[in-house]
């Protein structure tokens, strides 16, 4: 019989004391950034009060990239370090864990379910810890939405993601990631949120476009499990060393204790 894992334990036992955590999502692309950037993003992440570090992105990536740059960022932070893989050559046996996504609403099979099966086997020969996510993109999409061929999901259809959110718990996936895309001016909808994380019983995260203490709270407020900032990592923690995302983490985790 299949056992949780380390890092899947880590994680929900933290949803059930912070009741939301904060993810922060580092691109392994070494083309645009350097190891001495991406180090920087771990350790003021950290500092800040990250709950893991996810590494991935939708475009440039290969696993001695990935490698590289999960390596400098475990020199940073005793956080989990979570692949959040965007093809199959995203890995690295040097992670903690990976996040295994079924992207439930592309047209194209790759994305659900054939990547999977050409990836499978090299985990399971390294050992590491898969944790099974459902990865629903709303629209806009941004870049994911555009690579992964999606069927975006309409801001104003809850019923919609709710249903795609409860047939992954039926399907025994173990999270839900909704994301409206990296860097994105729209985020997920409020009401989405909130009419999905009281319909199902398994961690829902959020993430696309949460740059400001405000938004990262509303999402909070709301019944999100998880918040996942990327864009606001490379744009501001290396300029303020952190504070401001320190005072993020904080707020979302005083009003989720709240709610």
């Amino acid at each position: 019989m299949t056992q949780n894992g380390k890092v899947y334990n880590y994680l929900i036992k933290k949803i059930e004391e912070d009741k939301c955590l904060h993810f922060s999502l580092i691109d392994p692309d070494l083309v645009f950034q350097t190891l001495s950037m991406i180090k920087k993003y771990a350790r003021y992440s950290t500092e800040a009060g990250t709950d893991a570090i996810l590494v991935g992105g939708s475009t440039i990536a290969d696993q001695f990239a990935v490698d590289k740059v999960v390596n400098a960022i475990k020199e940073e932070t005793d956080k989990p370090v979570i692949i959040f893989p965007g093809n199959i050559n995203a890995f690295s046996k040097s992670a903690d864990a990976v996040f295994f996504m079924s992207l439930l609403n592309s047209r194209n099979l790759y994305w659900i379910i054939e990547s999977h099966i050409i990836g499978a086997p090299q985990l399971k020969l390294w050992g590491m810890e898969a944790i099974s996510m459902a990865y629903i993109i709303i629209s806009p999409g941004g870049t994911a939405g555009y690579v992964g061929d999606v069927k975006l999901i309409p801001r104003n259809k809850a019923k919609i993601a709710q249903a795609y959110a409860l047939a992954a718990q039926y399907l025994g996936f173990k999270l839900v990631y909704f994301e409206a895309g990296s860097g994105v001016d729209q985020m997920v909808p409020l009401e989405m949120v909130k009419a999905t994380s009281n319909f199902i019983d398994i961690p829902l995260i959020i993430g696309g476009g949460i740059n400001t203490e405000e938004d990262a709270v509303k999402f909070s407020k709301t019944g999100a499990s998880a918040i996942v900032q990327g864009t606001y990592i490379e744009k501001s923690v290396i300029r303020d060393k952190g504070e401001g995302l320190k005072k993020i983490i904080k707020a979302i985790k005083t009003v989720a204790k709240n709610r």
